[in-house]
């Protein structure tokens, strides 16, 4: 039975399937770390440069560059053709569930941790379905460019990161069971995680995760922009298909995620600092302390390193340096927190980083609304402590507003309320590499395992 687009049935639940996975052959997967790259928003223009140097990485495909009169698309669509046809990428023969563990260190701790998830086609939900959630608004440029290399490879780069909330652990097991025969793995990847992937190609096994996902929702934790492109590209091949219809079972309807669960303690998220490049209307470091004093407690601090643990834990509390070596701890005057008005939910504005951009951006230095906060040149989002600190030392910045990070019962909260965090809340560690595995969603013939998978 086939169905037109306008008729096929509305899915109310976390549907995945397994991928038939486009891999580097055997040979180069060996020298898995020659090959892979940095997602395309969060690779610098130095290790892109670096990257490209290398003719068969897969900066080429994820964030390709004109060649000669190619524009960057066609030219990746054209290496994408060739390296197949030369055997540098093979698709693997069985549909699988791609195991990816990544082993991290958090900065001052010893321990290892290891992030345990899996990769999968999932359907490409549009948000008013409510199965992927979001936490953060997208640029439509973005989403544009996104949505024009998909078009012309019709080959998705790299997984986007999902989360899903299973206390039982219900799929830890067979992931560990996985593993213990890697396909590939890396020594240690640029931002110091090791990398490994495995499969599962088990039918029972295959069955076991999509009945554990079915029913749940899935936040989308990093690849909104990637994660739309997929619904626009959906979207408009349900647009050509017409009144051909559509089984509603294409790849094309499928999009790539790395899903994670919740419940684990190695699910990490980092803070992201705002570091002011300028203070509006030739603002002095002491008029700045004194529209803040308005807002917050202002205690000054004998050391910056020693305002994490100063911060840490507790509610609306923020560090700032200034030149010279000034340090201070801000907290918001908890009487104060009333005269947040942004039309949000309370979720929301419970955020400490929705205290900063208010009482801060918006009320201090006059950046008013969200809108006009995600506009202005004058903030740059920095990961680092001591990024954020060298950049005031040596002159490049007026400012550094240190945060402590989001908790995933934040995330959680503001996903359900239906409403998006402040820009650059969420840095999701480690993050995902392009390159491990890529999907295909170009028309493929059914098989034997069609019927399999989708009873």
């Amino acid at each position: 039975m086939t169905y037109s687009f306008t008729h096929l049935p509305i899915y109310r639940l976390a549907e995945i399937q397994p991928v038939r996975g486009w891999r580097y052959n055997p040979v180069l997967s060996a020298e898995i770390d020659e090959v892979v790259s940095p997602l395309f928003d969060v690779v610098s223009p130095r290790q892109r440069e670096a990257l490209y140097q290398n003719p068969l990485n897969s900066i080429h495909l994820s964030v390709p560059r004109a060649e000669g009169a190619l524009p960057p698309a066609e030219a990746a669509a054209r290496r994408l053709a060739r390296w197949q046809a030369e055997g540098v990428l093979r698709q693997d023969g069985l549909p699988g569930i791609y195991v990816y563990y990544q082993y991290f260190r958090l900065p001052g701790e010893a321990r290892e941790r290891c992030r345990k998830g899996f990769m999968c086609h999932i359907r490409a939900y549009d948000w008013a379905e409510n199965v992927v959630l979001r936490h953060e608004n997208t640029l439509p440029a973005a989403v544009s460019d996104r949505a024009e290399l998909l078009a012309a490879l019709q080959l998705q780069t790299s997984a986007t990161h999902g989360l899903y909330r299973d206390e039982a652990l219900e799929l830890e097991q067979l992931m560990d069971e996985a593993i213990q025969d890697p396909l590939c793995q890396t020594e240690e990847d640029y931002q110091g995680a090791r990398d490994v992937l495995a499969v599962i190609q088990d039918a029972g096994a295959i069955q076991h995760f999509q009945r554990v996902l079915a029913g749940r929702q899935v936040i989308l934790a990093d690849g909104h922009h990637r994660y739309e492109a997929s619904v626009a590209y959906r979207q408009a091949r349900a647009r050509a298909a017409g009144l051909a219809g559509s089984t509603g079972r294409e790849p094309w309807h499928y999009h790539l995620m790395y899903l994670t669960n919740a419940a684990s303690d190695d699910v990490r998220i980092l803070p992201t600092h705002r570091v002011l490049r300028e203070l509006p209307g030739g603002l002095t470091d002491a008029e700045l302390l004194a529209r803040l004093a308005v807002y917050f407690t202002v205690r000054p601090q004998v050391e910056a390193q020693d305002l994490p643990e100063l911060m840490a834990g507790k509610r609306w509390a923020f560090g700032l340096y200034l030149p010279g070596g000034a340090a201070y701890k801000l907290r918001l005057r908890p009487e104060v927190h009333a005269q947040l008005d942004w039309d949000t939910t309370p979720e929301v504005k419970d955020l400490d980083l929705t205290v900063l951009h208010y009482f801060v951006l918006e009320k201090v230095l006059g950046i008013v609304g969200p809108e006009a906060q995600r506009r202005w040149p004058g903030v740059a989002y920095v990961r680092g402590l001591a990024e954020c600190l060298q950049q005031v030392d040596r002159g490049e910045a007026r400012a550094a507003f240190l945060t402590n990070e989001v908790t995933m019962a934040q995330v959680e909260a503001v996903c359900h309320s239906g409403a998006v965090m402040p820009a650059k809340s969420t840095f999701f560690y480690p993050k995902v590499l392009a390159g491990l595995l890529f999907s295909s969603v170009h028309d493929e013939p059914p098989t034997v395992f069609d019927a399999v998978f989708n009873p």
